[in-house]
């Protein structure tokens, strides 16, 4: 058997060792936490630097796109006002062509019309030397 003092001072040994064991799973949940609390502030630090990352390849794309469309915008100008100019000088040469075609019509029908007035003349003048040539037979 064991007499009550070696029975408290093992009591107290083991209470000791049951107090070095908590300070010890203190320590031990303080480090771990610590840890934890450190690799969740380099993954923050990483996830931010992502971020960053993605907001700075977006703003690019964005900047690009912006860029593009509006030198796409500059060259369908370009090409509209190209195109209208095209179109002015189409109508001004057929406008040109009409006129021409009027006038060679309009001489046409001059020269038709002289044409037909001396036909006329001559008709007339041969009709009458035919009426003298009848009236001198017939006198």
């Amino acid at each position: 058997m064991v007499t009550k003092v070696q029975q408290e001072i093992a009591l107290q040994q083991i209470m000791s060792h049951i107090g070095g064991v908590k300070k010890d799973m203190v320590i031990l949940e303080k480090s771990e936490f610590s840890a934890l609390r450190a690799e969740n502030e380099k993954i923050k630090l990483e996830l931010q630097q992502l971020k960053k990352q993605v907001m700075d390849e977006v703003t690019k794309l964005r900047t690009d796109n912006k860029l593009d469309l509006n030198l796409e915008k500059s060259r369908v100008k370009e090409l509209y006002s190209l195109n209208e100019k095209k179109l002015l000088e189409m109508r001004s040469e057929i406008v040109e062509l009409h006129a021409q075609q009027d006038r060679a019509v309009t001489q046409t029908d001059r020269k038709i019309d002289t044409e037909v007035a001396g036909l006329k003349t001559m008709l007339e003048s041969h009709k009458l030397d035919n009426i003298k040539y009848l009236a001198g037979t017939a006198a």
